[in-house]
C-alpha cells in the first residue's frame, strides 16, 4: 500500500534489492551485467527543513480582539531565545485584523477591510521575534470561508465558493507583499489550519473528514501563486489533510512543505477537552505506555503514525509538526511520558516542533494544572519538568 502511494520509494527498494541478490549471486546482474557498474541507490533524502524547535503564540488567534489574550512581550520573546528555542508559529484568525461592525455577522463585502492598527501589531511582534533570532510562521488559523472550530460565523465556504478562496489568497498576497523582503530563514507561510470537511461548520462536534484531495491542491496552488508573486523563494507550508493528520500526496510537486500534528491519541492529549469530546464524564483514564479502553497505547503506534510524514522526508518534502502538546486534565506524569516518546520519535527523524502553547491550559506557563509543581519564573507558573524535556530534544 504505502509503495504504490510513494513510487519513488519502492523504485529505491527494488534497485537495493536487486543489488543485494546481485552480490549473493557472485557479482553479477541478471544479463551479466557487473553489479559494481551499476550505480548505486541513492540514500534517503534528509528532512529539507530546519529542525526548528519553539511554540504557538496566541495573540491573535481569537476572532474577537477583546477575547485574545495579553500581548506576548518582548521580554517573553528573550525567554523563548535564552532557552534554546528558535521558532513560533503565530495562529491568526483573520476577523482579528479586519474592521466589521462585530454586532453582526461578518459579510463577504467586509472581508477584504484590513485594520491598518491591527495589522501593525501583527507586524511588530514579527519584527520582535526576530530580533530575538526566531523564525516565524505566520498562520491562517481562521481563515476567510473555513476554521476547525466552530464560534464565528462565516459569510461562505473556503472549499464551495470562489469568492472565498479569492479572498484568503487577497490575505496571503497581503501578508506576503507585508514580509516581501523578508528571508526564508526568517519567514514562512502556513497557508491554513488543519484543513477538513465539516457537515457544519457551527457545530463543533459535527462530523468531519479529509478534503477530497484536487480542491486541497486547488487552493495550494492559488495560494502558493498570490505569495510567490511577491517574493519567488517564500517558503510556504500545508498543513496535513483531515485536521492535520494526513500527508498530502497531490502537492508535493509544488515546492511547499507540510506540517504534521503531535496530538496522537486524542485520549491522551485531549483528555476530557469539551470542544473534542461531547461527554467527557465517562473517558477511560490514560496512561502510557498501557491498555486505554479498547486500545493499546505505546511508542509503537506513534512510530507507524509518524511513518508517511517521515518517508515524505526521504523524498526531499520538508516537514515540521506545527502543533503537538497536551491540555492540562490530563496526568502531569502520564502527559510527559507520552510526550517525551512523541518529541523523541520527532527528533530521531530530523523533524522539530512547535508546542501549542507558550502561554496558557496547553503551555509551558500557567498552564492551570492541579498535580505540578510550578516554579515562581517573574510571575508566572512554570513548568520546569516540561522546559526540560522540550530542551532535550
Amino acid at each position: 500500500m504505502e509503495e504504490e502511494k510513494y513510487p519513488a520509494r519502492r523504485a529505491f527498494l527494488v534497485q537495493a534489492g536487486t543489488l543485494a541478490a546481485a552480490t549473493l549471486a557472485g557479482g553479477y546482474l541478471p544479463g551479466g551485467t557487473l553489479a559494481a557498474q551499476v550505480p548505486r541507490p541513492a540514500a534517503p533524502l534528509k528532512n529539507p527543513l530546519p529542525r526548528w524547535k519553539g511554540f504557538n503564540l496566541l495573540d491573535f488567534f481569537s476572532p474577537d480582539p477583546t477575547q485574545n489574550r495579553g500581548g506576548t512581550s518582548e521580554e517573553q520573546l528573550k525567554w523563548i531565545a535564552d532557552w534554546g528555542f528558535d521558532f513560533i508559529r503565530l495562529p491568526m484568525a483573520y476577523p482579528s485584523y479586519v474592521k466589521f461592525d462585530r454586532s453582526k455577522p461578518i459579510t463577504p463585502e467586509q472581508v477584504r477591510a484590513l485594520d491598518p492598527q491591527a495589522t501593525d501589531r501583527i507586524e511588530q511582534l514579527v519584527y520582535l521575534a526576530h530580533k530575538h533570532n526566531l523564525h516565524v510562521s505566520l498562520n491562517l488559523h481562521r481563515a476567510p470561508g473555513f476554521c476547525v472550530n466552530a464560534g464565528f460565523v462565516e459569510p461562505y465556504n473556503l472549499w464551495q465558493d470562489a469568492q472565498a478562496l479569492d479572498d484568503f489568497c487577497y490575505h496571503w498576497n497581503f501578508w506576503a507583499t507585508r514580509f516581501g523582503q523578508t528571508s526564508r530563514q526568517k519567514i514562512s507561510f502556513d497557508l491554513l489550519n488543519e484543513p477538513c470537511t465539516r457537515e457544519d461548520m457551527n457545530d463543533q462536534h459535527s462530523r468531519r473528514g479529509p478534503v477530497p484531495g484536487d480542491q486541497y491542491r486547488a487552493l495550494a496552488l492559488a495560494a502558493s501563486k498570490a505569495i510567490r508573486s511577491v517574493n519567488p523563494d517564500h517558503l510556504i507550508i500545508a498543513d496535513g489533510n483531515n485536521v492535520g493528520n494526513n500527508v498530502i500526496p497531490e502537492i508535493t510537486d509544488l515546492d511547499i512543505a507540510q506540517s504534521c500534528r503531535g496530538y496522537n491519541p486524542g485520549i491522551i492529549s485531549h483528555y476530557k477537552a469539551p470542544w473534542v469530546f461531547k461527554d467527557s464524564s465517562n473517558l477511560p483514564e490514560p496512561k502510557w505506555p498501557g491498555q486505554v479502553g479498547d486500545q493499546y497505547l505505546s511508542r509503537a503506534m506513534l512510530e507507524k503514525a509518524y511513518e508517511p510524514w517521515i518517508e515524505l522526508t526521504q523524498q526531499g518534502v520538508g516537514v515540521h509538526c506545527g502543533e503537538c502538546g497536551c491540555w492540562n486534565k490530563t496526568p502531569h506524569e502520564v502527559f510527559l511520558a507520552w510526550f517525551g516518546d512523541v518529541l523523541d520519535v520527532l527528533k530521531t527523524h530530523d523533524i522539530g516542533f512547535a508546542l501549542w502553547e507558550f502561554r496558557g491550559s496547553f503551555g509551558l506557563l500557567d498552564s492551570g494544572r492541579d498535580d505540578v509543581a510550578y516554579e515562581d519564573w517573574h510571575g508566572h507558573k512554570l513548568d520546569r519538568k516540561l522546559l526540560t524535556l522540550l530542551q532535550k530534544h
